[in-house]
């Protein structure tokens, strides 16, 4: 499919559609795309793409040099902040591997959701409000303005660094490998939608998934700091209990929401409506709804965290494996308690010394 200039779009801004609206007019829509397409096929492809693809080896080195940036700035922060935050807090030893990581990622998706937060409402660009004018005014090889081409590094670079980090870096879970997955195709879609031109809508899906990645990871530095130094904190408590329900309700509202009615309408339906053979319709859409059913599969987790929160009324991560040196300590801990406390009136001393008794161990009680 060759480039074409977009058309200048509707003045009006188009109701959001429903989810029936959304299967039946996309399908319709990619059906007729697909019977169309004739010429499809494997010399269509590099033509297109030797002819829309617009990126600079220049933009490829800022690429590499900033994902090596940010490991070495996250190196730098584990050692010469996290490490030493931990140790401060007196955090146990499975959870103080693990904190350094997620305050790394708290710092980056607070700083690039509010950048992204800023461009689409604090700024000229209606994409949120108005989906279907990300396609509006298209046209192959347009420039891309600073502030997105911006946004764009510091995403495409930091998800390049994430694909080495979720391997070398980070604690391996059960969805790690499919966390390597949506890197590549997070990156993928990225540096495509960069190449050619479709930043716009870009904006808009990093803008709906970077939300989610914060709250979690509030939520898991709270899980590590309720228990520290063998104490256990309300506050800590009440703020994981509070994130984790913040987090299941957005996750649900902006990537199963927001993120299929506003981005998959516009790139499957408005998108051949503002430029009738746009480059790459397919490979785009079929990333975009690869991401789609990432996020039905991660939400899969969401419904047995809460209903593990519901039957054991606590917080945890049921992505994490069972750690076995976590399990012995744990049963030693239980045993000690119960030679120590073996009186029937053990809870009740417990209480009476400002203790806190969570999974048979007591622990001190602090606000």
């Amino acid at each position: 499919m060759g480039g074409h200039t977009g058309s200048t779009g509707p003045v009006e801004v188009e109701p959001m559609p429903g989810y029936l609206d959304l299967i039946s007019r996309a399908s319709t829509v990619m059906l007729g795309a697909w019977r169309d397409c004739s010429t499809c096929g494997l010399e269509l492809t590099k033509r297109t793409l030797l002819d829309n693809a617009y990126i600079t080896w220049v933009e490829i080195a800022l690429f590499f040099f900033c994902a090596f940036l940010w490991t070495q700035i996250r190196r730098w922060l584990t050692e010469s902040l996290f490490k030493p935050l931990a140790r401060w807090c007196k955090l146990l030893p499975k959870d103080a591997a693990k904190m350094p990581e997620s305050a790394w990622k708290l710092v980056f998706y607070t700083m690039s959701w509010c950048y992204s937060t800023y461009l689409l409402f604090f700024s000229s660009y209606s994409f949120f409000h108005d989906p279907p004018s990300v396609f509006y005014n298209w046209k192959s090889g347009m420039s891309v303005p600073l502030d997105i081409a911006i946004a764009y590094l510091i995403q495409g670079s930091f998800y390049g660094h994430s694909i080495y980090a979720t391997v070398y870096m980070d604690a391996w879970r059960k969805d790690s490998s499919v966390m390597v997955v949506h890197h590549i195709i997070t990156l993928a879609l990225i540096s495509f939608s960069y190449a050619f031109r479709y930043h716009n809508v870009g904006i808009l899906v990093l803008f709906l998934h970077d939300i989610n990645d914060i709250q979690l990871e509030f939520t898991k530095l709270n899980i590590y700091l309720k228990s520290r130094g063998g104490g256990y904190y309300l506050l800590n408590d009440v703020l994981s209990n509070m994130g984790s329900v913040s987090f299941s309700i957005t996750w649900f509202w902006f990537r199963l929401y927001w993120f299929p009615l506003k981005v998959l309408y516009a790139t499957c339906v408005s998108s051949l409506q503002s430029v009738p053979n746009i480059p790459f319709y397919f490979f785009f859409n079929a990333l975009l709804l690869t991401l789609l059913l990432m996020n039905i599969y991660w939400f899969l987790f969401i419904v047995l965290f809460v209903v593990k929160v519901l039957k054991m009324k606590e917080v945890n991560d049921v992505r994490e494996y069972e750690d076995e040196d976590g399990s012995k300590a744990a049963a030693g801990l239980l045993r000690k308690s119960r030679e120590e406390n073996n009186d029937d009136d053990a809870g009740h001393h417990n209480s009476a010394q400002g203790k806190h008794v969570q999974n048979g161990i007591s622990k001190e009680k602090h606000l």
